[in-house]
Parts: structure tokens; sequence; C-alpha cells
């Protein structure tokens, strides 16, 4: 399998073999097995990582290993983007930045992503004819307010293309986790307006 990753307008095509993928499995079990036990990124802790995140720990794993031209550590971590993530396109890398700016795109179009702001929710295939109060209400419906997991603070947001709720990253302080729901209720009020208008 061929992973397509771009690093400061650079892009290359890393081999990954089909063999490399099956003889990894044990070691791709035991990268996920260390994460389930809770992992620092950056200046946050995260008691477990989501999917998403964990593409994005093993993205930041390959920028370092395509840096210090470690080819075993970085076919390594190629394999598990292709094997945990079938679907991917193309791996965005940052060098300035945190790991959590890292982008996996998926062959649909949908980019699984979260930044310090907060998560990248997917604000498409949402309801339409919809009038101002009607989006607003519909909004509420779609963004839950900020609940407490642990020590830490999260918000859901509705994913009507998936028909499933996507969790933000987790926050240590609860304003920060209310400032991130609320930008990520601008965000679905205006999709629903935007769609509206075009329906």
């Amino acid at each position: 399998m061929i992973l397509k990753v771009s690093i400061a307008d650079q892009l290359m095509e890393l081999n990954v073999p089909d063999e490399l993928i099956r003889q990894a499995q044990d070691f791709f079990a035991k990268m996920d097995a260390d994460m389930d036990r809770g992992w620092q990124v950056n200046r946050e802790w995260f008691d477990k990582p989501n999917q998403e995140l964990r593409g994005q720990i093993v993205a930041d794993k390959l920028l370092t290993a395509l840096e210090n031209e470690d080819h075993n550590l970085g076919r390594l971590m190629a394999g598990y983007i292709c094997d945990r993530f079938p679907d991917i396109d193309l791996v965005e890398l940052t060098e300035e930045g945190e790991t959590r700016d890292h982008v996996l795109n998926m062959k649909q179009g949908t980019a699984i992503k979260s930044s310090s702001s907060g998560i990248a929710f997917n604000h498409e295939a949402v309801p339409t004819g919809l009038g101002e109060g009607e989006a607003m209400v519909q909004t509420s419906k779609d963004v839950s307010e900020v609940f407490k997991m642990g020590k830490q603070y999260r918000f859901s947001v509705y994913n009507h293309a998936t028909g499933k709720w996507d969790e933000s990253p987790a926050f240590g302080r609860e304003e920060d986790a209310e400032a991130a729901r609320q930008e990520a209720y601008r965000k679905r009020f205006e999709a629903i307006i935007r769609a509206s208008q075009v329906h």
C-alpha cells in the first residue's frame, strides 16, 4: 500500500508492504495497549485517546522518524496508519505545531482533525429547510452541554453523516471546553442556515 504524506508542501509516497502490516500486527496491538493506559499529548493528558487522536499521535511519531531518517520506525508508523485507517488518502504533517495539528484525510474527503481549539466536527448532511429559530433549536439538539469525565471536560456534536455522536478532545478546564463548545455551536448553526438557504 502507498501512504501519501505531505510535509511543508512537499508530497511523498511511502511504500508500506502488505506483508509488513501482517507481520507487525502484534506491534500495533502493543501500541494500542500502551495508548489505552493514557497518553500525554503536548500539555494535555488523555486517559484513553480516541481513534482520531491515536492517528495523530502515530502521525507525530512518523514525522519524528522521517526527520531522523529512521526508516524502520517510519515504516512501522506508516503501517499502523494504513492498518487502522484503511480509507486514508493523505496524512498532512505539520513541522511547527502540536500533535493535534496533524491532519488525516480520508478518501471520502472527511478530515480527521482536532486542534488546540477543539475538534473539527463534521457539519455536513445537516437538516435543511429550517428557519432561523428552527435552526437554533436543531443546533441545541446537535451540540451537547459540557460534561465532566474524570478530571476532564468534554462535549459532543451529533454527526448527521454517520448518525453518531462525535466527542470533543478532553479539556483540563471547564471554561476551555465551553469556549470550544460555543465555537462548535456557531459552526453548526451556520452550516444549517447555509444548507437551508441552498435548499
